[in-house]
């Protein structure tokens, strides 16, 4: 059938044929146009799967026993409006969670909320909102909604009083803004940047130019040469964090409560664990042609899952399970944990011993993949 087409037609026919089947042969080929879109719609229609009415993120702290507490806790949670945190159990950790941004507002309801008052026969109390200075919009917005929802009960109750009311209460201290929650994703996002796509462009370049072939007829080791790529990227790499954390500052006010010698050790740790990935891809690949497409495999799932650009709490719990073992994840909770929150290296013993194993795992790869041409 193909013969009986023009020459040029013929021509376009067989390159097509030839084409087809080669890209059905080529699994990395497949795997990046319909493999790799599948991943990502299974993963970003996980996060979008639920409603997207507006609501609060808020923890119910209910101190009091009586029965309306306990049916307007019930009517709560099962309401569409309230994101209630159920990990917030006393006023203390909501106001934990509130300082990191995990929430908007804390409903408290008092011991006596919803308690009959002597002389009374109906039952009474009042609600308070309390949020943070930063979300100082959520916590009115929440209150009013609070009010309207308290107005219907009373007007069943009793239409000229109001047995039921809202009190706001805002915070001194302030919760952490969104750009000082962002900036330690932006920082995962650059390390990435330096760790991965820096190798994996030179290294391909240097072999194309036989530059590291003579290398290898010198008494340079392998080990010598990563070590030295490592303390160079080290320093690159302090310098560069260190021009983004200078405009951050000044420019958008990021505030730092962590100790900055401890950030700083825990940056080295983290670009040298990173390194060795860009050094396990750039050191096996022969050229760019190769290089290019593993380190998309790796560096996309990581950019979107490692909580870089939007907070890992967000996503279904599966996807946090999986997502918190990937390697850029401690590396960013870690800076994330020193720098907003002001802990200690030995307070992150989780986020550095999973680094530490990433570390280990991601060496012995690299040294053995690693091919000198």
């Amino acid at each position: 059938m193909l013969n009986k087409l023009p020459k040029s037609l013929f021509t376009v026919a067989i390159f097509v044929k030839i084409n087809t089947r080669r890209f059905f042969r080529d699994r990395l080929a497949l795997f990046f146009s319909v493999g790799f879109p599948l991943i990502f719609l299974f993963v970003f229609g996980s996060l979008n799967s639920g409603s997207s009415d507006v609501s609060f993120r808020i923890a119910l702290i209910n101190q009091s026993d009586s029965s309306f507490a306990k049916q307007f806790v019930d009517q709560a949670t099962k309401s569409g409006i309230f994101k209630i945190d159920d990990s917030a159990k006393t006023l203390d950790q909501a106001k934990e969670l509130m300082n990191k941004s995990q929430l908007d507002a804390t409903i408290l309801l008092p011991e006596t909320f919803g308690d009959v008052a002597a002389g009374k026969q109906i039952p009474s109390g009042e609600a308070q909102v309390i949020y943070t200075q930063n979300n100082a919009q959520s916590g009115t917005a929440l209150a009013s909604v609070l009010t309207t929802q308290f107005k219907s009960i009373n007007d069943k109750l009793v239409p000229s009083e109001t047995p039921f009311t809202v009190k706001s209460k805002q915070l001194s201290e302030k919760s952490l803004s969104a750009f000082d929650y962002t900036f330690a994703g932006l920082l995962g996002f650059a390390i990435i940047g330096m760790g991965i796509f820096g190798p994996i462009n030179v290294f391909p370049e240097l072999k194309k130019m036989g530059i590291l072939r003579r290398l290898s007829t010198t008494p340079l080791r392998v080990w010598q040469y990563f070590l030295s790529t490592m303390i160079g990227q080290a320093i690159i790499g302090l310098v560069a964090l260190s021009i983004m954390f200078i405009v951050a500052i000044l420019v958008f006010h990021l505030k730092i409560v962590g100790n900055w010698f401890e950030l700083a050790i825990f940056l080295i740790f983290g670009i040298t664990m990173i390194l060795g990935i860009g050094l396990a891809l750039g050191g096996w690949a022969k050229n760019e042609r190769q290089a290019a497409p593993l380190s998309n495999i790796i560096v996309f799932p990581m950019m979107f899952l490692s909580g870089t650009f939007f907070p890992r709490f967000l996503m279904p719990e599966w996807l946090q399970n999986i997502s918190g073992l990937l390697p850029l994840t401690p590396v960013i909770d870690g800076i994330r944990l020193i720098a907003t929150e002001g802990k200690h290296l030995w307070e992150i013993a989780p986020q550095l011993g999973l680094m530490g194993i990433w570390l280990v795992v991601i060496y012995v790869i690299a040294f053995r993949v690693f091919r000198w041409e």
